[in-house]
């Protein structure tokens, strides 16, 4: 049957990329670039809350987060994005893209700035509070997944639609940039104005008094990109894939596009029964999982994957950047110099390997196809690891440390030019419109499921085998970084199985991608599987 479309819904297929499609991709986009800064920024205080508030006196080595703290400060912010995936992803379907976009940016607000100002009487008082403000921050950051995903899918034309999406999840590289030059600002002001000595030196002069500001500040600046958002989110007009497919309202969809597009659309109300007959069926239902059962797996098999693997890798920096000696013994710097030290060395890695991925994946998914560049990334990934893996202790070595680096950052980069940068944006084109949000928050809850599965269990795992390290890290033996890097190539490996049950959306339409009924009759959905049941 020929494919039929709305009017207005085809006009947004064949648009050419013009202002609307940037000032979108802007206004989504800043709303990742602070999700990525507030997500990761953590990562690069948490040595430094260890030796403000957990510094045992004549202790030879500077103090640091009790393990059940540091669970629980990386951990509560995921558990705040799957529910807030989970949440806004349905609400998404149910009363609009646009109605609670908004209340996102604002929980990220408020949940950053809280964070800066967590309080108590006792140092696990202050993390208590510090843990509390991170879940709400990251129920606004995991409400932004789903809608932001969804909101530009349905907005772009059908050429340039994997690059639009790519564009805004290519804002967390510049937002992971943004917390390591923060830091580094911040870090380098306080240590140039007060002039701790080392640990080594002076145990309780190392953490001047004013080191308190320092981690507080770097949490609080991620509120001001949110800011500036806001008020362009709540103004944006509801997708017209929305208000004529689910809500029903091709009169009103016609509007709202007029006014984006500049031309005049009639809203063919007339054909809305045939566009949305039978479609009241939900997630759970057996036609959804007749039609769309194995995609919702791969999707979601994929994501689980991928952030197993690359939380896992952002873990183990912390290891390779000791053995490779960019970061010295703890107890040879202040408390200020070992923050501006791991955020240096990690700006390094961002600027090498984790923001050109990204761009990478913009101007390539709309040439050779989202699939592709999944399994090219899932692949390098395991061939990277495969190679550091087996020559990890000869990399190690003075000389050699070099070549380490670079298979580390490349690792990094075909995350980001492939699965990490794909996961996040085939979800929002091959699920139908009213289940869209839905079925991209189930995905991206999973790899948030994945991340937690990442980072607590590979910190554990990466610890040194021999247990040498475990009166410096205060966590018992694991297997060892060599050994932990094998495990996550396996990981890859399943990812590319995964990556076979997608659809490849590249250059087709939303409804026909997603197999959108057309007169009550289901369109024919290519080259997806369709489960018998």
């Amino acid at each position: 049957m020929a494919r039929q479309q709305l009017q207005v819904l085809h006009a947004l297929d064949v648009a050419r990329t013009q202002r609307y499609h940037a000032w979108a991709v802007v206004i989504a986009g800043m709303g990742f670039f602070a999700d990525a800064y507030d997500i990761f920024c953590i990562t690069l205080v948490t040595k430094l809350l260890g030796r403000i508030y957990y510094q045992v006196p004549g202790q030879r080595e500077p103090g640091m987060l009790p393990r059940r703290i540091e669970a629980a400060i990386n951990g509560v912010t995921f558990c705040g994005m799957i529910v807030g995936q989970l949440l806004f992803g349905w609400l998404g379907d149910k009363v609009g893209r646009k109605m609670f976009y908004g209340k996102t940016i604002m929980l990220m607000i408020m949940g950053s700035f809280l964070s800066g100002l967590s309080f108590g009487n006792t140092a696990d008082g202050v993390m208590a509070t510090l843990c509390f403000f991170r879940f709400w921050l990251g129920v606004g950051i995991g409400g932004d997944y789903p809608l932001s995903a969804t909101i530009i899918s349905e907005y772009s034309n059908k050429r340039t639609r994997g690059s639009l999406i790519a564009a805004v999840f290519a804002m967390e590289g510049f937002g992971i940039l943004a917390g390591c030059i923060v830091t580094l600002v911040v870090s380098a002001t306080f240590q140039a104005r007060f002039n701790p000595p080392a640990y080594a030196e002076d145990h309780m002069a190392s953490v001047p008094p004013q080191a308190d500001y320092v981690w507080r500040i770097i949490l609080m600046v991620g509120a001001i990109p949110a800011v500036f958002t806001y008020r362009w989110r709540v103004m944006m007009p509801e997708t017209a894939r929305y208000t004529a497919l689910v809500a029903r309202d091709a009169e009103k969809a016609a509007r709202d596009m007029s006014k984006v597009l500049k031309v005049e659309f009639s809203g063919e109300q007339d054909k809305i029964e045939g566009f949305t007959k039978d479609r009241d069926y939900g997630v759970f239902s057996r036609r959804f999982a007749r039609r769309h059962g194995w995609h919702l797996v791969g999707a979601v098999a994929s994501w689980f994957v991928l952030d197993i693997v690359f939380y896992s890798q952002i873990i183990l920096q912390e290891e390779i950047f000791r053995d490779i000696k960019w970061i010295p013994e703890a107890n040879s710097m202040s408390a200020l110099e070992e923050a501006y030290r791991v955020a240096r060395a990690q700006a390094i890695i961002a600027l090498c390997g984790t923001l050109p991925g990204y761009w990478f994946t913009i101007a390539f998914v709309d040439v050779v196809g989202r699939k592709a560049i999944q399994f090219l990334g899932f692949t390098m990934m395991k061939g990277l690891m495969l190679v550091v893996a087996g020559f990890y202790h000869q990399l190690t070595q003075p000389g050699r440390r070099i070549w380490l680096v670079v298979m580390y950052a490349f690792t990094f980069f075909f995350a980001n030019f492939g699965p990490n940068s794909t996961t996040f944006i085939i979800p929002a084109e091959i699920f139908p419109a009213h289940v869209r949000t839905t079925c991209h928050g189930i995905s991206s809850a999973a790899g948030k499921v994945g991340a937690i599965v990442g980072t607590f269990g590979f910190l554990y795992a990466s610890q040194r085998a021999d247990g040498s390290n475990e009166t410096e890290t205060g966590y018992p033996s694991g297997i060892g970084v060599r050994a932990s890097l094998f495990v996550l190539a396996a990981c890859n490996v399943l990812g590319i199985i995964f990556t076979c049950l997608l659809p490849e959306p590249n250059g087709r339409s939303l409804e026909e991608v997603s197999g959108e009924p057309i007169n009550g009759e289901d369109a024919d959905l290519g080259d997806s599987k369709v489960l018998p049941l």
